[in-house]
């Protein structure tokens, strides 16, 4: 029998080094952060008439549990919540800001601690400075973007020429440009730059998002549909302002 794996490499390791890859993800959470009450109906009731109104951005999304303002709540609580946001498919996958009670409760359900996002740029530091500093790449994506693709920009703006379909997510450190219709998720401005802006010909988003703050599909008025718009932040509110 002919050996015919590479010389000085066995036919064993070269089979095994295929069977898979491991590569980076930009994973897009949201992070529930509890006041310091009690996990009551009423806290659940709370929540389901939040998840009503934004059922859009919530529907199946990865979350956080952060506790740096529920330092008080008992531990023997928080298998509770778990179980009650996987009900509401909200899949909890880790958590931050516990206490060490807490974290050995919460590790104990199996989650991970996370490392706190940044929700807003410093005081005092322009984005652009700081754009500067992490080295600006600009990213464009010259097809559509079929629904169940990720498209990111992790450092500068994101350019779709081509639609965004239902389902499909974009998400850019910088501002977003689409050259056709958009109607999946689009999130600018993920690392905190208050000033990014989200830029499409036809407007039929499911979420639309800029540091962080949002709108879902059901928020949108229904005489920008369709129409050529461009997404801003002005004194800590979402804009939307039609330009053609």
């Amino acid at each position: 029998m002919t050996d015919q794996s590479e010389p000085g490499r066995s036919a064993g390791a070269s089979a095994a080094g295929q069977l898979f890859q491991i590569r980076g993800r930009f994973l897009t959470a949201v992070a529930l952060r509890p006041e310091d009450v009690a996990l009551d109906d009423a806290f659940l009731a709370a929540l389901d008439a939040q998840l009503t109104k934004t059922q859009h951005f919530f529907a199946g999304a990865p979350m956080v549990l952060d506790l740096a303002k529920a330092p008080g709540m008992d531990s023997s609580a928080l298998p509770r919540l778990i179980e009650a946001l996987s009900a509401r498919e909200l899949h909890v996958f880790g958590f931050q800001g516990a206490t060490e009670a807490q974290s050995v409760t919460c590790r104990g359900l199996g989650l991970t601690p996370t490392n706190a996002g940044r929700e807003a740029p410093l005081k005092g530091t322009p984005a652009r400075t700081v754009a500067k500093r992490l080295g600006l790449e600009n990213r464009v994506v010259t097809r559509p973007v079929r629904s169940g693709q990720l498209e990111v920009a992790e450092r500068g703006d994101l350019t779709v020429i081509g639609s965004v379909a239902s389902g499909a997510e974009l998400a850019a450190a910088g501002s977003i440009h689409v050259y056709g219709a958009l109607r999946g998720r689009a999130m600018a401005g993920v690392e905190g730059d208050e000033t990014a802006r989200i830029f499409c010909q036809s407007l039929d988003a499911e979420l639309l998002a800029i540091a962080g703050l949002y709108r879902t599909s059901d928020a949108i008025e229904p005489d920008l549909r369709g129409r050529a718009v461009q997404v801003f932040l002005e004194q800590d509110t979402l804009r939307m302002e039609s330009f053609a």
